[in-house]
């Protein structure tokens, strides 16, 4: 009988192509500002198919309806950008009437709506500015810290001529004290009634895709503290990855293939691991914990090219013998697979059992599919799962980073650099912020915190200390500044923490030394 080759169902550049295929492209337009209203739609020459359809689907407007607005909306867009460096500090935001039809475009200056009018817009009299409008955002942002749980957000709206607080039913009252504290004026603000829940939209969850270098394709498997595990055959130590939405992820640290088939991609801080596997549906599955399942026991498979699959495990310590090498440890399973599921997770109930190797068959006609049990990966690689029942901090690292003091002499404050924890930065503009150390966390036993902040001359920078709570990070303590020195010192529990610097005033490196005793 003729043997079926076993293949790694790893890396695929199919994807590729597919999101080409989805990518909306832009419509083209001229670049005339100074058309009137009645002459928009003709202007542009005709939208791409693609996103008429869309339209027509999301918004339920007709083909012809979805063209004339495409066509306003890229006139608007000129327009508004004329105006908005015409009008100066009397414009005060602009936007398109829920129909599709018009721009409208405020004004403080009642002499300045002739000129809105004539360019094709509507005018509109209002009485805050959009840098107004603005610098009352700032307010709040600049209090974001001390903002209660149930307020979900906060926003300019300019067809208000307001900043909007969103609070969930209950907490409009919070709402109105943190404004209160912010020192924002009452009449600028309005207090709007929401079950919004926003969630970070750079999660890592596992099955999701992920992008190796040039475009090779594979799905991440679990989520562990400062990163993903996933196959070794998707990448060796350096490669970069980005995410499912095309944006900078992370880089593998460690890969190990054949021989062993796992790897450890670290993520940058605008990705958080997050303790759920993506089912396909609509939602994700829990991970509690990682107790392996026996022989027989029923599990299934979720990754970025078929999706999640089910089936039964049928036997542990499988050696598997690829065309680029034998791999031994391996579990066996009759769930199917396909090229990019590559690296995907493997779920017994809640339970986190492995990262998916490859196979024979596909998912037309089944298959078997072999995973790379994930205590191997854990153990090898010293990680630790992020599980929904520990409440692990997004990110970070195992424990408190040992760095050896800098020595005196280098232009840096001998206090600062004294503490048994130094770490440099770079503060790039005012408001920049910078997570430390590394833009990570570390774990510490109760204890007294001490920390100290050498800014550049001239320069004002906030030091924070924040504690992982069941909220998410809460700062605990704020530093206090005498000149470019900047001192904190805080009595806390065991727990996981980190520093936050921000620039108020200046720009430039800084040193941060902390210790905890």
């Amino acid at each position: 009988m003729r043997r079926r080759r076993v293949i790694t169902a790893g890396v695929t550049v199919a994807a590729v192509g597919l999101l080409a295929a989805v990518t909306l492209p832009a419509v083209a337009g001229d670049d005339r500002t100074d058309q009137p209203a009645t002459d928009r739609a003709g202007a542009e020459p005709p939208a791409a198919t693609e996103i008429v359809t869309a339209l027509g689907r999301d918004l339920g407007v007709s083909a012809a309806d979805a063209r004339t607005r495409l066509a306003t909306e890229r006139w608007a867009g000129r327009t508004v950008a004329t105006l908005r460096a015409d009008l100066g500090d009397a414009y005060g935001g602009a936007w398109i009437t829920a129909d599709g039809t018009d721009l409208v475009v405020a004004v403080t200056d009642p002499d300045l709506v002739a000129q809105v009018d004539a360019s094709g817009a509507k005018a509109r009299l209002v009485q805050r500015s959009q840098r107004q409008l603005d610098a009352v955002k700032r307010q709040l942002d600049g209090d974001a810290e001390t903002a209660n749980p149930d307020l979900a957000g906060w926003y300019v709206d300019v067809a208000d001529n307001t900043v909007v607080l969103l609070a969930r039913p209950g907490a409009q009252a919070a709402a109105r004290d943190f404004a209160a504290v912010a020192a924002v004026p009452a009449d600028a603000l309005r207090v709007e009634v929401s079950d919004e829940a926003p969630v970070p939209l750079f999660d890592v969850r596992g099955g999701d895709p992920y992008f190796i270098g040039a475009g090779g394709r594979c799905s991440v498997g679990f989520s562990v503290v400062g990163g993903f595990v996933t196959a070794g055959h998707c990448g060796r130590p350096g490669d970069t990855t980005t995410g499912f939405n095309q944006q900078a992820q992370g880089v593998f640290q460690a890969s190990s293939f054949p021989g062993d088939d796992w790897a450890f991609v670290a993520v940058n801080g605008d990705w958080t691991p997050q303790p759920v596997v993506n089912d396909f549906n609509g939602g994700t599955l829990p991970v509690a914990g990682a107790t392996e399942a026996p022989v027989g026991a029923s599990i299934c498979r979720s990754g970025s090219t078929t999706g999640t699959r089910c089936g039964v495990i049928q036997a542990r310590n499988v050696t598997v013998n690829y065309p680029e090498g034998a791999v031994t440890g391996l579990t066996r399973t009759d769930v199917c697979a396909e090229p990019g599921d590559s690296g995907g997770a493997w779920l017994s109930g809640d339970q986190a059992q492995g990262v998916t190797s490859g196979g024979s068959g596909n998912c037309r006609v089944g298959g078997v599919t072999f995973f790379q049990p994930l205590a191997e990966i854990l153990e090898a690689n010293n990680l630790t799962l992020v599980t929904t029942g520990a409440g692990t901090p997004p990110g970070g690292g195992p424990a408190v980073p040992t760095v050896a003091p800098t020595p005196p002499g280098d232009g840096s404050s001998e206090g600062c650099a004294g503490h048994e924890v130094v770490r440099r930065g770079e503060l790039d503009a005012v408001g920049d912020r910078q997570v430390q150390p590394d833009g990570r966390f570390f774990r510490a036993g109760a204890g007294r915190h001490s920390a100290c902040l050498q800014a550049p001359d001239g320069a004002r920078y906030d030091l924070a200390l924040q504690r992982f709570t069941a909220a998410g990070w809460r700062t605990v303590a704020r530093g206090d500044a005498d000149g470019s020195v900047t001192e904190l010192s805080f009595s806390g529990p065991a727990g996981s923490y980190r520093y936050r610097i921000g620039s108020e005033q200046g720009v430039g490196g800084y040193l941060l030394g902390f210790s905890v005793n």
